[in-house]
């Protein structure tokens, strides 16, 4: 199909019927006429499958389909992030859907043929959940079972750099009906206002009223910004979408322009990411020869242009007013608010500021209506959120579940439980900004009330899983050690006080701080709070006020005790040789970087001068009768 500029709906129309047969089988089940004869290879192309080998084994596809003559009977395409990212690399097949995992390049022959040539399944790449014999189907995987894609409803179902595809699934059909039926900003804002769409980037700001307050100022230059700078250590929602879905983004952007007034608008997104840059560039190039942005879309009058600003990483840039500032060429540093950016934003211009999750939610909302979606999700937050499942987990990856879903059916039904069978001690959630939540709260909801009630939030997605053997005072200072590196200096409370709040920490780690000490960390800790100029100030004490809160137990057993008791920080442990288990055969004693341990072979046990010892474990795995250990 050729790429031409669309100039009606009606010619959307007759190019969605078209692009929509091309894909019929991987969106519909039932037999399909044409091309139900061929198979569809996708292969994920995410960053996560990308980096094990993902694209080495699309082009050996290619290249087997090509030296077999059979480029006719089956096809391969790149599609988004499926989520179940410990098993990359994925590739799934359609018309059946079958699923395949950690697939390398060497099975590229069994899967032509064996699959494709006698359409026989090949069983060592399914994957081995709690049911073996049912887990050919995508659809079968018990990971998906509590999940609903809205916000990643395309990825893992479209080639994300054909814009033919997006068409095919409705893209752009939510815009094209709006700028012909000419619907009234003010109906848009209603309808996203009624559906409860809450802002997905952390604060929980409703979508509607942000809209709303950005339309109300009158001035010829306004601006919409895409904030795509995901800092959160173990966070990748974001990315993902970008990475499989670009042009439900663009297609928001464009629909937020015109309800708003405004002209221009920025995607704001990591130079880490950059296959998701790349991504970006391609969507934009062909939206813009499509007509969809650039003079007059669809012959409406209405214009808009896009662009792509690169970070360079700074967490504080996920802050509003300091992503601003990046994005015109200056420092990232936040300032004070009001005036907000609806009011004065770029260059002092009105600017309406969204992440990337919340617009991928505009289409689907406007293409079904507010009481479709406000009817998924709990009383205080409607619809879903996506989540970076990591840590202590089995099923590490991305997800995503309606709100108010428990943490009880993510960490266990769709993670598939804690690994090794140890004990679920806590997750963290909101990252650097969040809080820990104790195994005691595990049937706690996940929504913005829920979380807040508990001394957590919901933050952009990031989830941390922590078992038996996680330290919740080390666990803090991994945090605070982020957040205080990551601050941008411009105020004292947070410069300071995460500096102090860090020395603390490590005084508590090192069996070397008193009662007194906690007390006034804590006092500490609210007078951050209270008294720094934006959120990374605000919250960079959320996971030592909830970790307080929930495990202060294990503060006092640091303190009182001189003891870690889940055996992490080095400063409280020894590392010792069981004397019963050494067999004195001095390889320990071989490799000890301070030759701490002495012994004579053949004469157990060696020993191990704590003096000496700087406790970096290197003997410990050394050992072939595991008679080395911290206690």
């Amino acid at each position: 199909m050729e790429l031409n500029k669309i100039d009606s709906i009606e010619r959307l129309n007759e190019l969605k019927e078209e692009a929509y047969k091309k894909i019929e089988m991987r969106l519909n089940s039932n037999d399909v006429e044409g091309e139900i004869n061929k198979y569809h290879i996708l292969v994920c192309s995410g960053t996560g499958c990308t980096a094990s080998k993902g694209q080495k084994i699309l082009k050996q596809l290619d290249k087997e389909i090509e030296k077999r003559n059979i480029k006719e009977k089956v096809k391969v395409f790149k599609t988004g992030c499926f989520g179940f990212c410990k098993l990359g690399p994925i590739i799934v097949i359609h018309p059946d859907r079958t699923f395949y995992c950690k697939v390398d390049v060497e099975d590229v022959d069994d899967i032509i043929d064996e699959h494709i040539g006698k359409g026989k399944i090949v069983e060592k790449l399914l994957y081995k959940g709690k049911d073996e014999g049912n887990n050919k189907r995508i659809d079968d995987l018990e990971f998906f079972n509590d999940q609903q894609r809205i916000a990643l409803r395309n990825c893992g179902v479209i080639n994300p750099e054909d814009i033919f595809e997006y068409i095919a699934i409705n893209g752009y059909m939510s815009l094209s009906k709006i700028l012909t039926e000419k619907k009234s900003p003010d109906d848009i804002i209603n309808e996203i206002s009624e559906s409860g769409l809450r802002g997905r980037g952390g604060g929980g700001f409703p979508t509607g009223k942000k809209w709303q307050f950005a339309k109300s100022y009158e001035n010829e230059d306004k601006f919409i910004i895409c904030n795509a700078d995901e800092g959160d250590p173990g966070a990748f929602m974001d990315r993902s979408i970008l990475e499989g879905d670009p042009h439900s983004i663009i297609e928001a952007m464009i629909i937020a322009g015109y309800t708003i007034g405004a002209k221009q608008g920025y995607v704001y997104v990591r130079a880490e990411y950059p296959i998701a840059v790349e991504r970006l560039e391609i969507a934009i190039d062909q939206a813009k020869k499509a007509g969809f942005l650039g003079k007059s879309i669809l012959n409406s009058g209405v214009d808009f242009e896009l662009g792509i600003r690169l970070g360079a990483g700074a967490f504080v840039c996920g802050e509003e007013t300091a992503l601003l500032q990046s994005v015109m060429g200056m420092r990232g540093e936040p300032r004070p608010r009001p005036p907000f950016p609806a009011e004065a934003g770029l260059w002092e211009k009105p600017t309406l500021n969204n992440n990337v999750e919340t617009y991928a939610n505009i289409p689907i909302i406007l293409e079904k209506g507010s009481n479709w979606y406000n009817q998924i999700g709990s009383e205080d937050s409607k619809g879903t959120k996506v989540f970076a499942l990591a840590g202590q987990i089995k099923n590490t990856g991305l997800i995503e579940v309606p709100m108010g879903t428990t943490l009880r059916t993510i960490i266990y039904d769709i993670g598939g439980g804690i690994h090794d069978q140890k004990e679920f001690k806590a997750v963290q959630t909101g990252g650097p900004s969040g809080g820990c939540i104790p195994a005691s709260l595990i049937d706690t909801p996940i929504d913005f009330k829920s979380l807040s009630d508990i001394g957590s939030m919901m933050g952009s997605g990031g989830l941390i899983v922590m078992d038996e053997t996680d330290c919740m005072v080390d666990i803090s200072r991994f945090y605070l050690e982020f957040a205080q590196d990551e601050s941008c200096g411009k105020c004292v409370p947070c410069r300071v006080g995460t500096k102090r709040l860090l020395e603390f920490l490590n005084k508590i780690t090192e069996g070397k701080a008193s009662e007194e000490d906690l007390k006034i960390m804590e006092e500490l800790c609210y007078d951050i709070k209270d008294s720094s100029m934006c959120g990374l100030g605000q919250t960079a004490p959320n996971p030592i006020l909830s970790t307080l809160k929930y495990f202060k137990e294990e503060y006092l057993s640091h303190i009182n005790d001189k003891k870690c008791p889940a055996g992490v920080c080095n400063a409280l442990l020894q590392v010792v040789i069981s004397e019963e288990k050494c067999i004195a055969c001095g390889i320990c004693a071989r490799i000890c970087p301070v030759s701490a341990i002495s012994g004579e072979r053949k004469k157990p046990p060696y020993v191990i001068d704590q003096e000496i010892c700087i406790k970096c474990g290197a003997c410990i795995p050394k050992c072939p009768v595991d008679a080395i250990y911290k206690r």
